[in-house]
């Protein structure tokens, strides 16, 4: 199974975090993994690999700072959150479907659905973390005219051979030097208003499950509440997304019990 990351220097324990958690519950027979990057060294590229053994094949890619000069960006939100959006055409051309993962996100259990899943006439697979109204009010901030969904960029599978057909390096740039002071989650907020309407749908509680997004769900009365104890069973992918994480103090949430067993 591919896995593509997005990365600077200062991520690699997250990353390995993240990788650690695929080789531990991920039940696939063979890990590769393509790591886009402008500053990683060649001793830090050794150590990962080193760290990884050869459970994971690691491929660095270089991606010129030029290709992205002049997006918004802050502390927060690096350059490197621009970089999958132009995964597409800095992967191998060979390369057919790759799971993106930010390195905030862990694995719990198998990735064999995910590895087989049919993508359709869908670019991508993505989940949603926002509520219907919330989605039209990010719809009009963005000026984007039909109906589709804010997409969350954390976890995105690739169907790569179509997205190359339609990805459109000036058209994001377009987009983000027009939009640039409305922009809030710069790279969800251009994925969605240009690549929105081609997405497949996963679900969030399986694929990409936040404390927010868990809390969301318990608080509608007329659904069954879920604890971890469900996710345990059910859950694919954690996202610890948000400023709350459980590597930091004052995290508020019930899903740090997965990070804390990978890192124990």
């Amino acid at each position: 199974m591919n896995f593509l990351f997005s990365i600077n220097r200062t991520f690699i324990p997250l990353l390995l975090n993240c990788v650690n958690s695929i080789l531990k519950n991920g039940d696939i027979d063979e890990y590769v993994a393509y790591v886009l990057h402008s500053d990683l060294e060649t001793e830090d590229m050794s150590s990962i690999q080193s760290a990884v053994g050869k459970q994971m094949n690691f491929y660095f890619v270089s991606v010129p700072i030029r290709l992205f000069e002049g997006f918004p960006i802050s502390r927060r939100y690096p350059q490197q959150i621009y970089y999958r959006l132009a995964a597409p055409l800095l992967l191998p051309p060979e390369l057919k479907r790759v799971l993106y993962l930010d390195v905030d996100t862990i694995v719990i259990n198998s990735l064999t659905e995910l590895e087989t899943m049919a993508f359709g006439e869908a670019y991508f697979m993505a989940c949603i973390h926002v509520h219907k109204p919330l989605a039209k009010l990010n719809q009009a901030r963005l000026g984007i005219e039909q109906e589709v969904p804010y997409i969350n960029s954390g976890v995105m599978l690739l169907n790569l051979p179509l997205f190359r057909e339609h990805l459109d390096l000036a058209e994001i740039r377009a987009f983000a030097n027009k939009k640039k002071s409305i922009l809030f989650l710069p790279d969800q907020d251009i994925l969605t208003a240009l690549y929105g309407d081609h997405v497949k749908l996963l679900d969030s509680l399986r694929y990409n499950l936040s404390d927010r997004v868990l809390a969301f769900h318990n608080a509608k009365s007329q659904q069954e509440r879920l604890d971890v104890e469900w996710v345990r069973k059910n859950s694919v992918i954690v996202h610890y997304c948000g400023r709350s994480k459980p590597w930091k103090e004052h995290y508020h949430g019930s899903l740090g019990v997965f990070y804390q067993e990978l890192v124990k």
